[in-house]
Formats: C-alpha cells, structure tokens, sequence
C-alpha cells in the first residue's frame, strides 16, 4: 500500500487529499457521509504479529497490544457511540490500526528501531502466553533484558513516516 492510501476498519481504501474523493471516509457504516472530505491522520497505529503464530494468538496478542496504545496516547481514543435507540457504547480508537505480520528477525529490528524513536510502544512476549494475569505478565517481561525479549508482537504509535520506518520489512496480515 502507498504512502498516499490508508485502509480504513471496513476493509475500504481512503484516499489522500490529492483530488481524490475516498470510499467510506470515516469508515463507518457501508457508505461515505455526504460531502464528506477523506480523513487523513497524521499519526499510524500499526500492530506487528509474528508470523508462526497460531490464529487464536494473532487475535489475543493484536487486542492485548492496542490497549496499551490506548491508556497511554489518550489522544487516539474517539468519542462514545450511541445508536439511533440512545445506547451508548465505548469509545475506540478514532482511527484504523493497520495490522502486519513479519518474521521474528524483522519484528525484533522494528523494536530496536521503536526504541531508537522513542515511539510509545506496547510489547506481547511469547512467555506472556504462559502466564495468566497482569501482575505475572509484567512480571515476565521485566525478567528479560531488551535485547533478549522473545516478541510475538509489538504496537506502536506516532507520525506516519515513523511508524512506516519502524515496521519497514513487515507485510500485511493476511
């Protein structure tokens, strides 16, 4: 995908304020609200997975990972849904998360390349499956030193030409 599209959560491409009309803008419902401009972000949530995980583990390790993203960038938080009836719902991330996945060798260079940048970050590691709650998680982790972390999975936050920087080398999940 270019440096000039986003997938949006529907699936649907948004095109780049370049003249363009994009589909389904904001990403919400199956149609694009009316007279509305394409939503372009200035920041990337992007999830890394690595790439001999088991299905059920993609999706534990990519929910675990964005919450992170989520308590410490409040600003990627949108504001609470409610449906035509008046019930409202959480609010979620106020833009996509792109997913990837990449080999253990790639996904540790974008940690390094995470750290170098300073970019918030959220790490799953592989002894996190073997654990059971938070305080053993975190626990896990911290037992290990950076450069030995056995990662599955990584999220990261910040510009657009970072993130790309960061996970150069993974491809998109399938």
């Amino acid at each position: 995908m270019s440096s000039e599209t986003e997938m949006n959560p529907s699936g649907e491409t948004d095109v780049s304020p370049s003249g363009e009309t994009g589909t389904n803008p904001l990403g919400v419902g199956g149609a694009s609200l009316p007279d509305a401009a394409p939503v372009r972000f200035d920041t990337k949530i992007t999830v890394v997975l690595r790439d001999d995980l088991e299905p059920w583990q993609r999706l534990n390790v990519t929910a675990f990972l964005v919450s992170g993203l989520g308590t410490a960038v409040p600003e990627v938080i949108g504001e609470p849904y409610e449906d035509a009836d008046g019930v409202s719902y959480l609010p979620m991330f106020r833009q996509p998360v792109l997913v990837l996945e990449a080999s253990k060798e790639t996904l540790t260079a974008a940690h390094g390349r995470a750290l170098s940048r300073a970019l918030p970050r959220a790490v799953f590691t592989s002894d996190l499956f073997a654990t059971g709650n938070d305080r053993d998680n975190r626990a896990a982790v911290r037992a290990v030193p950076t450069g030995e972390l056995d990662l599955v999975g990584l999220a990261v936050h910040g510009p657009r030409n970072a993130v790309d920087k960061v996970v150069k080398g993974a491809r998109m999940h399938p």
